[in-house]
């Protein structure tokens, strides 16, 4: 009987150690072992990926094909430049492959791929081998353990888990790999349609990567950033197995830090170096096992002589936070990823809210624009000139870096969200999905629902103070000055309210606080002076505001899949004059406006200081408080949920 030739299809898995996949390929004791990377084009054009997570990625695929090769100098990481539902069918036949092995995801789009694939697969005999090794748990696993629900607490988690049973034991790398067959490719290239293309905003040259089906040199090479027309990464953080596992190697030879570890207690404001491990982007490309990290961390807990942390706060505990939202994307698919028709994700009428297909349901990746002002505040917040210097250091940080600490995305989102701005959390959502270089669809949008209080988070009324909050971590104003650095020389006791400070000190310290950022914030102006915005907004006004439009909106209890909110009607149950889109009494689906009901004005605020983070608005009576938490289709905030916000909320001030 002829020996198996098998496709070994990485995705999300760039690595050797721990793959479940691959160890289920090579037990198949294959003549020929062909380790292939699809060239998608749902990626490379409809996906948002910003210059940093694209060379995060060519690192990994480098560093894994250069892994490969040192195990068998015949073989190494074979990219080929064509999408993989049209690819498929002609290598099956091309190499005569007789099985197809990869790791199971769970992403939506990736359900929908992978199902195509392996239709295609059956169709040709070829059989398919499928491992999980992309999260601690199957996330279908964990559905189905969770009597069939989305995970939307730890505690479902950790019970759901507990039943499945005990996390495996990472598997080591192989030693040796099987050649690869013949590998010629004598059919066409199918190439894809070019628009549209999310990212043509991250290129200055022209895309090129589908030229030739083997690369430009007909090698399988890994394309390179000039290919793909992308500008050059400004991050420092680079990807691959190799840097994944020293990474892991000097956390877990630190015992205190790795057993000790709580989340909520490390600073946002650190930099050089953070003050969390930086492993999430390596988990995101597989680059790092997440069972690898698990059971590291845990020996080191269970030999700890001290007080260990525990879950959900623990490194293992965030584990566990990422499972908790794949297990809740695994469920809901594509609508996890927007309020419209999401049952679990509560409806607010934000402003800047996404189109509609009618036809499919789902967002289209544009939004309209309700209302000038807002448009405006969105524009400020992305690129970093809201006048708030907190605000707008993490959000410069993301821009160039690619990655913030979680509580500087959390104030960030909340800023943006419930807590100043009143915009869709979706905006920001696709801001972090092109920008992060860890984004994972799961969490990033699992995040997001968390913090605009939409799902998972219910406190609304706590809010994230941009000037209050940081100076609790970095009362000097380090982490502005670095990111910030217009505002370099202003003294700590302005740096968080620069609006504050006498002209006669702004120009001493050659900065003016005038405008809104419009211009370029490091050119000299007005006699050889840069200048950094005024804030854009009176920040405790706003709060205010955003707070009675949750309220209100909590009164309401709509969710995505209401059908109040999918015909419209949603906006009789809400005042004229509320905040967000919500004049007359019916309207496209979910808070679409129509065309009459646009503003094109925005009112200006008057620069007031900010405040610490209030407390829950009164009167809250039992009954009250009861409404707050179950909507009319039956919702309830699980209590014993551990939040991440209530271990940052400070205590009110004394009178």
């Amino acid at each position: 009987m002829p020996k198996p030739r098998v496709i070994y299809w990485f995705r999300t898995d760039l690595r050797l150690h721990d793959s479940p996949a691959l160890k289920a390929a090579l037990d198949l004791k294959p003549e020929c072992l062909y380790p292939i990377w699809t060239w998608d084009p749902h990626y490379v054009y409809r996906a948002r990926v910003g210059s940093n997570r694209w060379q995060y990625l060519l690192d990994c695929q480098n560093d894994l094909s250069t892994s490969i090769t040192k195990l068998n100098p015949k073989s190494k990481l074979l990219l080929i430049r064509e999408a993989p539902q049209t690819l498929f069918p002609k290598l099956f036949k091309a190499w005569h492959i007789t099985h197809l092995v990869f790791e199971k995801d769970t992403d939506a789009y990736a359900r929908e791929r992978d199902d195509t694939v392996m239709q295609l697969a059956r169709k040709a005999g070829v059989e398919v081998v499928v491992r999980m090794g992309r999260t601690l748990y199957d996330p279908d696993e964990l559905i189905k353990q969770n009597k069939n629900k989305p995970t939307m607490t730890i505690n479902q988690v950790q019970n759901a888990g507990a039943k499945i049973g005990q996390i495996a034991r990472p598997i080591p790398a192989p030693k040796s790999l099987p050649d690869p067959g013949n590998t010629a490719l004598s059919f066409e290239q199918e190439k894809p349609v070019p628009r549209p293309d999310f990212n043509a905003v991250q290129r200055h040259g022209t895309e090129n990567s589908y030229a030739q089906l083997s690369g430009p040199n007909g090698d399988f090479a890994v394309p390179t950033m000039e290919e793909l027309g992308l500008k050059p990464a400004t991050s420092k953080h680079r990807g691959g197995e190799t840097v994944a596992l020293e990474a892991l190697s000097n956390i877990i030879a630190d015992k205190s830090y790795t057993a000790t570890f709580a989340k909520p207690n490390t600073a946002p404001t650190a930099f050089e170096p953070q003050s969390t491990t930086l492993l999430s982007p390596h988990m995101h490309f597989g680059s790092l096992s997440c069972r690898e990290f698990y059971w590291h961390v845990q020996d080191v807990v269970t030999a700890y002589k001290g007080k260990a942390s525990q879950p959900p706060t623990s490194l293992t505990g965030q584990l566990l936070f990422r499972d908790m939202y794949f297990g809740a994307q695994a469920a809901m698919g594509y609508s996890f990823a927007q309020t419209y028709n999401n049952s679990h994700c509560r409806f607010i009428p934000w402003h800047l809210s996404s189109k509609i297909d009618p036809g499919s349901g789902l967002i289209t990746g544009e939004y309209q624009t309700d209302d000038a002002q807002a448009e405006e505040w969105f524009q400020r917040w992305k690129f970093g000139r809201t006048g708030f210097p907190w605000i707008d250091a993490l959000m410069r940080q993301l821009r160039t870096e690619g990655w913030i600490h979680h509580l500087g995305r959390h104030a960030v989102a909340c800023f943006l969200t419930r807590g100043g701005c009143y915009i869709d959390w979706e905006r920001g959502a696709e801001v972090f999905e092109e920008w992060l270089i860890d984004h994972e669809t799961a969490c990033n949008s699992g995040n997001w629902q968390w913090l605009s209080c939409t799902a998972f988070f219910s406190q609304f009324y706590r809010c994230y103070s941009p000037i209050a909050f940081p100076k609790k971590t970095d009362p000097d104003g380090d982490f502005v000055r670095r990111y910030v650095p217009e505002l370099v020389k202003y003294d700590k006791k302005y740096i968080y309210e620069p609006w504050k400070t006498p002209i006669a000190d702004q120009k001493a310290w050659a900065c003016l606080i005038k405008g809104d950022g419009s211009d370029d914030a490091e050119k000299k102006v007005d006699g050889g002076y840069n200048t950094y915005p005024k804030p854009m907004f009176d920040f405790p006004e706003r709060r205010e505001i955003c707070i009675q439009g949750m309220k209100k909106a909590y009164e309401v209890g709509l969710y995505g899949n209401d059908a109040r909110v999918k015909d419209g009607s949603w906006r009789a149950l809400f005042h004229n004059d509320a905040e967000g889109p919500t004049d007359g009494t019916k309207g496209p689906p979910g808070a679409m406006v129509d065309a009459e009901h646009e503003e094109t004005d925005g009112d200006e605020h008057e620069d007031r200081d900010g405040e610490d983070d209030v407390q829950e608005p009164k009167p809250r009576t039992k009954t009250a408080a009861k409404k707050a938490t179950t909507s009319k289709a039956g919702h309830k905030r699980d209590a014993s949920q551990g939040t991440l916000d209530s271990m940052v909320v400070r205590k009110k001030k004394k009178a």
